[in-house]
């Protein structure tokens, strides 16, 4: 989802190096992005649009927290939503495809970067409306902390990745329990 893609810009070595990264720098990583949902704008980017996305970014990890933590989204949280969400008016539009279907289109006013913010917003605001608060999680791993959305059906995923930070604690409970034992012994 375009939300916690963009939320996980904020990448943490999940095997415990310590080492981190904020993708938003690399502009490599944002031209992916921006190709990958379709949004426009100018790369590279200048040190205060960066610092846009940084605090949209912040913004929505800590909704994020917050709804992990039980909280709903506050009046307050949802009315900065909102500006952020304002900041990209859209004019939709309705198209036929080849196979007869129809498709919804938003065509920003205000191309650019406010249309990206706004974007990114309005992912977020949609999944909270649309989606169970309850299936907001951030992975368990210490070392990961990726946010995603759990669409298990019944709503047991730990882990952003079952395969990575999943097997990397079931490793580290191994050990940990293999050492509790050995020292015992002694």
């Amino acid at each position: 989802m375009l939300w916690d893609d963009f939320i996980n810009s904020k990448w943490h070595d999940w095997r415990g190096s310590g080492r981190s990264e904020d993708r938003l720098a690399r502009e490599d990583w944002l031209t992916d992005f921006m190709n990958q949902y379709q949004l426009q704008v100018n790369l590279p980017l200048t040190p205060d649009e960066l610092e846009l996305l940084r605090q949209l970014r912040s913004f929505l990890r800590t909704c994020v927290q917050h709804i992990v933590a039980g909280e709903p989204p506050s009046l307050r949280e949802i009315e900065a939503l909102n500006r952020w969400m304002a900041a990209g008016p859209v004019i939709r539009h309705l198209e036929i495809d080849e196979d007869q279907n129809l498709e919804l289109s938003y065509i920003p006013q205000n191309p650019g970067l406010q249309a990206v913010t706004a974007e990114i917003a309005g992912s977020f605001a949609q999944a909270i409306e649309q989606g169970e608060l309850s299936r907001f999680r951030i992975c368990t791993n210490p070392d990961c902390l990726w946010v995603y959305y759990d669409d298990t059906r019944n709503r047991s995923k730990r882990y952003c990745d079952d395969k990575m930070c999943g097997n990397l604690m079931k490793v580290r409970r191994f050990r940990a329990k293999k050492k509790q034992q050995s020292d015992s012994e002694r």
